[in-house]
């Protein structure tokens, strides 16, 4: 993000991320690069903020300052938003490849909204106001789940791998479909017949099983995880009486198949009621405590995330 303005000063924001499991790895170069000798103290946010904090105090002599998850989320999303007029958009046309394009959306007088932060799992919070908002809902089926599962039925071993390989699958080899029930649409519910009926449902059949690509696999995985998202924000957002809902963590990072599955799948079951938001710098929307010392880390257990604001 560039031209960004900090107490003060314009700079340009730059964000670095990397799994978590790699943090020795980010310490070794914390130490050759002398970063303990620019700062002393490191705003962090997240799990990883308790969980790493002695081995920042051994390895590199830093302090981390602990700031709450939930608020640092919502205050990010409104500091990029306030920085960047592009950062709030959604996908329209999501299921035609020709056609499917961003659109801005005007997100400058946002409340009501839905947060539904997506990481390892899932936290979906309602926002009244700046410092107005409650935890509605979440489920333990996220990122963490996805790349868990894909690890273990395809043998890969990076979230990257694991998108790489469900952009070349086939979900429809995989789950069973109203079609695959009824032959075609079940119309007295508006019900097609495209729409999955029971995820992994086709593996029952050893010949099906037998046939099926490690891309499939992954595919069917990214679907599964991806609708149960959609599903409980959707039921939320009606519980709550909210029509604007913003997606955001690490899971959409490098990750257009899910966005385009969630924006169609909120218009689809509202009726064209609900609109997916997403944010341009979805992960990095939790470092907005970088305004008080410069340098954050959001250290989740399934990425991290380190935002540098570097002055001009």
């Amino acid at each position: 993000m560039e031209d960004v303005i900090v107490c003060g000063k314009k700079g340009i924001l730059h964000f670095i991320r990397f799994p978590t499991a790699e943090m020795s790895n980010f310490l070794d170069l914390a130490k050759k690069k002398g970063m303990a000798k620019l700062v002393t103290t490191v705003c962090a946010t997240g799990g990883g903020a308790f969980k790493f904090e002695d081995a920042f105090r051994q390895e590199v002599n830093m302090r981390l300052e602990k700031y709450d998850e939930f608020d640092s989320l919502i205050r990010g999303m409104l500091f990029v938003e306030a920085n960047n007029p592009q950062e709030v958009y959604y996908w329209a046309d999501p299921t035609d490849e020709e056609k499917c394009h961003k659109v801005t959306y005007d997100f400058s007088q946002p409340y009501p909204f839905i947060v539904v932060n997506i990481g390892s799992g899932v936290s979906i919070l309602a926002v009244y106001g700046p410092n107005n908002y409650k935890r509605i809902s979440g489920t333990s089926l996220g990122g963490g789940t996805f790349l868990g599962l894909c690890c273990l039925l395809t043998r890969c071993s990076t979230f990257e791998e694991a998108i790489e390989l469900a952009a070349g699958g086939d979900n429809k080899k995989v789950d069973k479909l109203i079609r695959d029930i009824y032959g075609g649409s079940y119309e007295r519910f508006g019900l097609t017949g495209e729409l999955v009926a029971a995820s992994f449902g086709q593996m029952i059949s050893k010949e099906k099983r037998d046939s099926v690509s490690k891309e499939d696999l992954a595919r069917a995985t990214l679907v599964t995880i991806t609708n149960n998202i959609g599903s409980i924000a959707r039921m939320s957002a009606l519980n709550e009486k909210i029509s604007k809902v913003v997606f955001v963590g690490n899971f959409l990072r490098v990750n257009e198949i899910s966005m385009k599955l969630l924006a169609y799948a909120m218009d689809y079951w509202s009726g064209g009621t609900l609109k997916a938001l997403f944010l341009e710098h979805e992960v990095d929307s939790s470092l907005y405590v970088l305004v008080l010392f410069g340098l954050t880390l959001t250290l989740d257990p399934f990425y991290a995330a380190l935002a540098v604001i570097l002055k001009i």
